[in-house]
Order: C-alpha cells, then structure tokens, then sequence
C-alpha cells in the first residue's frame, strides 16, 4: 500500500518547526564544535520534528533529548550530530544501528552511509520508526531484535553504532566488525558514570578510547511486543 506523501507544509514546518529554527540549530551545532559539513547540511534540511508527538515537535529543534515514549528518548541534536560525526570519520559502507528508537537518528545515517541496518527491541517503536522513514524515503533495513545479539546474517559491519548505554559490551557485537572496525557506544563506568566509547578492531584485539561523558537509557535485553 502506498503511504501519503508528505505535504511540503509538514516537511518545512511552521512557526517553532521553520526552516529558520533548523538553521539555528545548525548555528548552534557548529558553536558546539560540530564541524562535518555533511552532518550540518543533513541535519539542516531533514524534519526532526516529525519524529515526535505533535505536542512536542515545537520543542523538537531545542538542544535538549525529547521523551518518546516506553522510557526511551529521541537524543538531543548535539548527540545526534556527534555519534555521525564519528560514524563518517570511520569511511563506512556498512552500518549497524542498535536502538531506532524514534527512527531520526536512523534518517540522518540513512542520507550518509551506503548500506543500514537499524535494530528496535519495542516493536510500536519499530512501527512508528519505520511509517516515519519510509515517508521520507530513507534506505535502512529494520527489524524487531535484541540489540546485544546484533544482526549475525548481515555481519560484518564496518560501524556499529549503540545508542543506549551498556555496563559491559555484548561479546556478539564484537565479532561482528569488520577487520578495523568501529563501535561507538556509551559505556557505564563503575562509578556510574557514562562516557561515549570508541572500540577499534585491530586483528583480533579491540582498542578502547573514551571520548567523552555523555547521558544515555540504559541498554536493555530481550523484545517488547
């Protein structure tokens, strides 16, 4: 069945979803050290706002992380921006995304990579990400899984990109890089702290970089129908 299109209203947005509101957005971003004038231009252009509650979308280009339900939320635009910066800096052709959540995260990588793979564990979120996307005419393959099991029958993956915080990393996830692959994860310190990671396959030995703190949900296992 084919889905309405999306009338040019929705797309540019009014009032606090305006093409001027991405634009201060995009300002901001820069102000804040995001440099990647393909993430700039992308984030300018694509409707974050459709990728919350009507009752939220004229907060949506606030630089703040926005609730979209089952205690999971859409990140605030600086993450979002940054966690592509560091999947370009990598050269992908083949991503894996664990956590589509709302699916906006999923658009941006989508106008980027060659070849996406988005997992959700809560299959409404799933529902909602994937109406959303293809919408818009995003190119990511999807499905319903446990994200610490990774997505072994499209492995290897050149990124994969956790947008939820874990304790300990999956040892899955790790065997499905690539050689010199790279996983971008917010990892929980003992402290309790969490601190975004960079994991770099070398061989069959992993390099570990904190880059730096961040504030995630927590990675959690298992599918919610």
């Amino acid at each position: 069945m084919r889905l309405p299109d999306l009338s040019p209203e929705e797309l540019r947005g009014t009032g606090m979803t305006s093409q001027r509101t991405r634009d201060r957005m995009v300002q901001r971003l820069m102000q804040q050290g995001i440099s990647d004038a393909r993430v700039l231009d992308v984030m300018a252009n694509e409707p974050r706002h459709l990728f919350v509650d009507e009752a939220l979308a004229h907060r949506a280009y606030e630089d703040t992380a926005l609730p979209i339900g089952f205690g999971q939320t859409l990140s605030q635009p600086l993450i979002v921006a940054r966690m592509t910066e560091l999947v370009l800096r990598a050269e992908p052709r083949r991503v894996l995304e664990l956590g589509t959540g709302s699916g906006y995260q999923t658009l941006i990588l989508a106008r980027l990579v060659d070849t996406l793979f988005s997992l959700e564990r809560i299959e409404a979120l799933h529902r909602r990400a994937a109406f959303r996307l293809s919408r818009l005419g995003a190119r990511a393959s999807l499905a319903v899984a446990d994200g610490g099991e990774g997505w072994p029958a499209a492995a290897p993956f050149d990124v994969i990109l956790l947008t939820a915080c874990a304790q300990t990393l999956p040892e899955a996830l790790l065997e499905q890089l690539s050689p010199d692959g790279v996983l971008i994860a917010p990892l929980e310190s003992p402290d309790g702290s969490q601190w975004l990671t960079q994991i770099k396959r070398i061989g069959n030995a992993f390099e570990k970089r904190r880059l730096e703190p961040v504030r995630f949900v927590p990675l959690l296992q298992g599918v919610v129908d």
